[in-house]
């Protein structure tokens, strides 16, 4: 792998647009209770974002981001593309539920992001000849509802779409097999001055590559720097940005306007994926969004930059890695992971108003045998529904429990997964409910955690067709991808499939 290919998953926003104010944010709700709308909205401004982008058009986030002064990027899954191109009233429907019904209740939508990703290498062609006309058929019926001025389309793509001849920024250009249907897509994005949105993760480039040179992740590295002809890199958010600019040089699409739709850092669940490293990659991310520098081949010119994400997910699938549900600024709470200096004096302000459970938690038995045949089957019960299990593995926040410790982590996690329900709290009477926190003392990184309390959780599933409201929970193909959109919730207590291939067993 290029030192320059970074392949790509989550969020910041400020894409290659001039004069960016304020920061951006992914805000995706892949979780057994999500955190309530209106609360998240509020710790949006309460720490200077005032852009957001959604995977999907979920009514309740924008229901809340009515009249907030939020400038909202809402997206349509890849599952709806077929839709779109083979119905011709498909998208006029969707724009209508979607986009104009909610811009008359005050949601300030400024893009429509058609499909997700969709020339990922791990789709094949599954999306290739549906991405165009779907992108049209969009940009048609905005046009034709009165919003073509005011909501623009965009495609979201990962770092992948693009690759480099010498292994330097210089050399970058499209993926061979995919390049003419890139070029006509980007070609009709600049004729609508619409902006191609493009998604980086350096963190993803050092978890795939082990020769990746770890400073080059991070911002401003006094060594992995890249010397490519009288321009130095010192980072791989530049490395990519202009491989990025580089492939549109080379087709004249060299004025396109670009956002980076998803960037960020997790804090656990595998190694480098910790609160350390994540502190230092956005406070250099934020750094960088405040000096309002763009890249080398644009320095005047500072992406919109979507962080990703907002909060932490725990149903999001981990056929990435383990880190998959912690890629959140903030604990799937609100609360505050670690502290970063946004300017002005300003810091991380955590939630208000957030309702918990009770605090009660699940634990292992202090009276059951560790070595019980029993333990390894409810273990992977407990894995399987929840990504509790995460948290314990190598290089995770918790990998230093012992193993009685551990298996009531898990156990805790599938029970408030199940809203703290008694029968999530049995596994063949290996398991009790107690009142004391098991929690680690002195530290901060290793929580038992209780359930937020909501009047209501929508469990999802992904429905045999399309339909025109959204579908925020659906699980789409592709071994490495990470999906904000995508995993379903268990809805019984039953396990809905035990996740063998995430699991550290320690029995």
């Amino acid at each position: 792998m290029s030192i320059l290919l970074v392949l790509g998953f989550c969020l910041l926003w400020p894409g290659l647009t001039k004069n960016v104010v304020g920061f951006a944010c992914n805000w995706g709700r892949v979780s057994s209770q999500p955190l309530p709308g209106d609360i998240a909205v509020k710790l949006m401004k309460d720490n200077g974002f005032d852009k957001v982008k959604l995977f999907d058009a979920d009514p309740e986030a924008l229901n809340a981001l009515a009249n907030s002064g939020i400038k909202v990027m809402v997206g349509i899954p890849n599952v709806y593309l077929d839709a779109i191109v083979d119905n011709n009233n498909f998208a006029d429907d969707w724009v209508a539920q979607n986009v104009s019904a909610y811009v008359k209740d005050g949601v300030d939508i400024r893009y429509v992001a058609v499909s997700n990703e969709a020339f990922l290498k791990d789709f094949k062609d599954t999306y290739i000849h549906k991405v165009l006309p779907a992108l049209k058929a969009v940009k048609s019926s905005l046009d034709k509802a009165g919003l073509g001025q005011k909501v623009q389309v965009t495609i979201p793509i990962n770092a992948d779409i693009y690759e480099s001849s010498n292994g330097l920024p210089s050399g970058g250009d499209f993926r061979a097999n995919v390049t003419d249907e890139v070029v006509d897509i980007l070609k009709f994005l600049n004729e609508n001055k619409a902006p191609l949105t493009i998604n980086i993760y350096p963190y993803l480039s050092l978890y795939y590559d082990s020769h990746f040179p770890k400073e080059y992740a991070f911002f401003n590295a006094t060594i992995d720097s890249l010397v490519d002809g009288n321009i130095t890199y010192t980072n791989a958010f530049d490395g990519n940005l202009d491989t990025l600019i580089s492939a549109l040089e080379k087709h004249d699409l060299g004025s396109l306007s670009i956002i980076v739709g998803e960037v960020g850092w997790p804090t656990n669940g595998a190694v480098d994926a910790n609160i350390a490293n994540a502190q230092r990659f956005y406070q250099g991310l934020v750094d960088r969004i405040n000096s309002k520098k763009g890249p080398p081949k644009r320095p005047n010119e500072i992406p919109d930059v979507y962080m990703f994400g907002l909060l932490d997910e725990n149903s999001k699938s981990v056929l990435p890695g383990n880190f998959e549900p912690h890629w959140g600024i903030f604990n799937y709470d609100g609360s505050i992971k670690y502290q970063l200096d946004l300017g002005q004096g300003k810091k991380l302000v955590p939630s208000e108003g957030v309702k918990y459970m009770k605090k009660q938690w699940c634990i292992l038995d202090p009276n059951a045998n560790i070595d019980d045949p029993k333990m390894k089957e409810n273990w992977k019960i407990a894995c399987g529904a929840s990504t509790g299990c995460t948290s314990v593995g190598n290089g995770s926040a918790c990998e230093f429990l012992d193993n009685r410790t551990k298996a009531s982590y898990a156990f805790n996690s599938f029970y408030q997964v199940t809203n703290q329900n008694k029968d999530g709290c049995v596994f063949n009477g290996l398991a009790i409910i107690t009142d004391k926190d098991p929690s680690p003392p002195l530290n901060d990184t290793c929580k038992f955690d209780i359930a937020l309390d909501v009047e209501k959780i929508v469990i999802t599933s992904p429905a045999p067709s399309p339909s025109i409201t959204a579908t925020s929970r659906v699980l789409e193909p592709g071994s490495k991808k990470s999906l904000a959109m995508a995993t379903n919730q268990p809805n019984s207590l039953v396990t809905m499939g035990v996740v063998l291939g995430f699991m550290i067993i320690i029995f």
